[in-house]
């Protein structure tokens, strides 16, 4: 009964919210992140949490300042998701302005493949909607399963209505399809800042120990793909704000376990600049650092993360 229910509730935000006109999503949209924030649950509470390790002189005013902008920043997020469907081209064209794309178009022209590794940050749905109007590039990307399983469906369906190819993130298969794809010469997008495996990399992010999947910096060792980190954020206006970042080498020594954790660390550096920058943009509402989370058996080491076949990396959430 409760999957079901959920599975109605999301449904009905996309049959209905797509429908209403703009600023009334938008309206709506800060009404349900302000009462979210109000009750002070589990999410508000771990993302003010998280919040306090980006911000670590933040006051406790300052910090719930930024936990309801950052409610309304995720509301915002799920405000436009419903209605990207709906969106006509011009408008996924205009709804992002993304900074040094050449990094990543230079790369396709190469044709070796590029990977676009990104956190929790802005909208990431648009971001690939727009990557496959605006460059007219489709590309494959990993998606963790919901539950219900209809749940899982919806969200696929939806993705692949904006060109995306939507691999799940459990099963044999999705590693060695991204792996694939790339040494055909194409375009791969992971959301990369949470682990959801016990084989992720640990990385000192904001001054503390957190894993992130070791998936995209692998890929781009087996695969000779360019490996981009890309940040979002809002501003005022309505237009969405990105940059792609300069490449994280593969570096030239070590075994495949330190250079894995290397451009790791580098992808980690990349996000925290974003985050540290707008951290109201950052959609964690989840434990990341290991000092948070409950304890668990001792992950597998880097070099066996993900042999050929076995996906290692977060699909979007």
């Amino acid at each position: 009964m409760k999957d079901r229910l959920t599975d109605a509730l999301y449904g009905l935000g996309w049959s209905t919210v797509k429908k209403l006109p703009e600023p009334v999503a938008e309206r709506l949209g800060r009404t349900i992140a302000d009462t979210a924030w109000k009750k002070r649950g589990k999410g508000v509470l771990r993302l003010e949490s998280n919040l306090a390790r980006v911000v670590p002189d933040a006051s406790p005013q300052r910090l719930a300042e930024l936990s309801r902008a950052g409610m309304r920043s995720y509301l915002r997020y799920w405000m436009e998701s419903f209605r990207l469907p709906s969106w006509s081209r011009e408008r996924v064209r205009d709804g992002f302005d993304v900074k040094d794309v050449h990094h990543l178009t230079d790369g396709l022209a190469a044709g070796k493949g590029v990977i676009l590794a990104l956190p929790h940050l802005g909208n990431w749905d648009l971001a690939g909607a727009w990557v496959t109007t605006k460059l007219e590039t489709p590309f494959t990307t990993v998606a963790e399963r919901l539950k219900p399983e209809s749940l899982y469906d919806r969200f696929v369906a939806y993705r692949e209505s904006l060109g995306m190819e939507v691999l799940p993130h459990t099963g044999g298969s999705a590693f060695g399809t991204l792996a694939r794809r790339l040494r055909a010469g194409g375009l791969v997008c992971l959301v990369a800042d949470r682990d959801l495996s016990d084989s992720g990399v640990e990385v000192k992010f904001f001054g503390d120990t957190a894993r992130m999947p070791a998936g995209p910096a692998i890929l781009a060792q087996q695969t000779g793909a360019l490996l981009l980190p890309v940040t979002l954020w809002y501003d005022d206006s309505p237009v969405m704000k990105g940059r792609v970042h300069p490449p994280v080498d593969v570096p030239e020594t070590g075994t495949r376990a330190e250079k894995t954790s290397v451009m790791t660390q580098a992808l980690a550096d990349a996000f925290a600049t974003g985050i540290a920058d707008h951290p109201e943009d950052w959609h964690m509402l989840q434990r990341l650092w290991l000092a948070d989370l409950e304890p668990r058996p001792e992950a597998a080491p880097a070099e066996a993360a993900a042999p050929e076949g076995r996906p290692a990396a977060e699909g979007q959430s």
